[in-house]
């Protein structure tokens, strides 16, 4: 019995010495730290609204027309660096 709790005293001590990570990693909210170790941001721009009202939001994809970039509807749209391609 007494190696059972020693075990899990020791258990217990083994995992609050661990830290958790820290997922913005000083970059602030939005960011993460790249490959090379500069601050980039998570994903894209947020929605852009087009027109009176804000009717339309580019890159958002409307069902029966495709995606809308601001000047007209796109049946596709591709990651290409670090934007959006329509096609």
């Amino acid at each position: 019995m007494k190696k059972l709790v020693f075990a899990a005293l020791g258990v217990g001590i083994a995992l609050s010495a661990v830290s958790s990570a820290d997922a913005a990693q000083g970059c602030g909210p939005g960011g993460h730290r790249g490959p090379y170790g500069h601050c980039r941001p998570n994903g894209g721009p947020g929605p852009v609204l087009v027109g009176p009202g804000g009717g339309l939001i580019i890159g958002n994809f409307y069902r029966g027309q495709g995606y809308w970039d601001g000047h007209r509807y796109w049946q596709h749209r591709d990651r290409w660096h670090g934007g959006w391609r329509y096609r």
